[in-house]
């Protein structure tokens, strides 16, 4: 493999910020990074678990969407960019919080990332092994040697350095985006109205907010990269020095508004041609919506994309999260005492990851599932709860403090919050 790109410390002493200036294709490699991060294969399940709930829980979701999305990450990144030159979020975190916060912060950070990594890992080795099978007719290899060759490759491109990384997942969220544009545009002539048999009917305010609670955190997680947000941050600081936050923020918006439009068309589209009763019938079959949409239409060319779209969405979303999650575990070995070189410690982190994700991917243990949900409430933590909480606490970010902004993510982080454990225990 090539040797890893230079660490965060060695690109700052090298570099210069520069002047805000217009807009540059670094930032679009930016945007489309963050939205491959985001946009996983989740997406191709968001239609079931969303339009579940019936019209009016979905319209008011889709409201939300942006706002939930943007201020949050927003916020995520501003507390990043408060911290010393080159640190990352585990450093950020010590340094605003104290070494016994830090430490613990960086434990649960890792912990959050790294099972949604091995999900990614099943995921992708399922994914091709039945395209194999199913599509191309052929025999898959054994499952030990068919993960250990996907996970290596994409590790391959990891050791390429974090732009390179950054650089493949843009490339690969351009077909991504085409094919979600084209299944919205195919269905639209297949609408029926679907979802809109629900909207005469508006449920009590009880009722209507339970669902609209229990739906909060499925919007919320659909469009969450916040593993790669500290490695944005970073980037950003270096490049633009004290215009860092400035250009972050135009950075976000646009991804957001680009994530929320796609995947609430094709959302949309895919709720107007299926009933409410189908949308459950899918969610029985525990199908993805390419899938089901392949059946309900037996159409051959949707059958034959559906592995491919969905191997673009994991392999990208994989990039996204070994990015955080390689952080977050390099700050628990420095938590440990142990000062390896750069190069050393990117051998040591890889080596780790590729033997993990590899032995999970080939066993499959049915308790991945719940190891990832266990996450969930951490994730929410992190991203909603903790930059707000800098706000109030760490002087270099107080004058972020008063905006209205803060109260929103505040209180949907909370939401979130209680939902996600009610989930868990319920």
């Amino acid at each position: 493999m090539n040797e890893q790109a230079p660490s965060v410390e060695q690109r700052f002493a090298e570099s210069t910020p520069a002047a805000l200036g217009t807009w540059a294709r670094h930032d679009t490699t930016w945007m489309l990074g963050l939205f491959g991060t985001a946009i996983g294969a989740g997406t191709l399940f968001l239609p079931i678990n969303a339009g579940l709930g019936g019209f009016w829980p979905l319209l008011i979701l889709a409201v939300l969407a942006f706002p939930m999305t943007y201020f949050a990450h927003r916020g995520l990144t501003r507390f990043v960019l408060s911290g010393r030159d080159g640190s990352d979020i585990t450093e950020v975190v010590k340094e605003h919080f104290g070494i016994t916060a830090g430490a613990s912060i960086t434990v649960l950070y890792f912990f959050a990332i790294f099972p949604i990594l091995l999900i990614y890992s099943v995921a992708l080795t399922n994914t091709v092994s039945s395209f194999m099978e199913h599509q191309l007719h052929m025999q898959p290899p054994p499952r030990a040697i068919l993960s250990f060759v996907l996970i290596l490759g994409l590790l391959a491109i990891v050791r390429c350095g974090e732009q390179a990384t950054v650089k493949v997942m843009s490339l690969l969220v351009y077909p991504f985006i085409v094919a979600l544009a084209l299944l919205g545009l195919y269905l639209v002539p297949h609408w029926t109205g679907g979802i809109l048999d629900s909207a005469t009917e508006v449920p009590p305010a009880s009722a209507f907010l339970h669902t609209l609670w229990l739906a909060i955190p499925v919007m919320v997680f659909s469009f969450n990269h916040s593993p790669i947000i500290s490695a944005f941050a970073v980037d950003q600081k270096r490049r633009y020095g004290e215009h860092a936050d400035e250009r972050s923020g135009q950075i976000l918006r646009r991804a957001h508004l680009l994530m929320v439009v796609m995947v609430l068309f094709f959302v949309f589209s895919c709720v107007l041609t299926l009933s409410s009763a189908q949308l459950a019938e899918a969610k029985a079959q525990n199908l993805s919506i390419l899938s089901y949409l392949a059946n309900h239409f037996s159409n051959p060319t949707i059958a034959f994309a559906a592995p491919l779209i969905a191997f673009v969405a994991i392999a990208k979303s994989f990039l996204g999260h070994y990015i955080g999650a390689s952080e977050g575990l390099k700050g628990i070995i420095a938590k440990t005492g142990a000062r390896p070189g750069a190069k050393a410690l990117d051998r040591v982190v890889a080596a780790l990851m590729l033997v993990v994700c590899w032995i999970v991917a080939t066993l499959n243990p049915s308790i991945l599932g719940m190891i990832e949900s266990l996450g969930g409430p951490i994730l929410a933590v992190l991203l909603f709860l903790m930059p707000m909480y800098a706000i109030r606490r760490v002087p270099s970010m107080r004058k972020y403090s008063g905006a209205a902004s803060n109260v929103f993510v505040v209180v949907v982080g909370l939401v979130a919050l209680t939902s996600v454990v009610y989930g868990l225990v319920s």
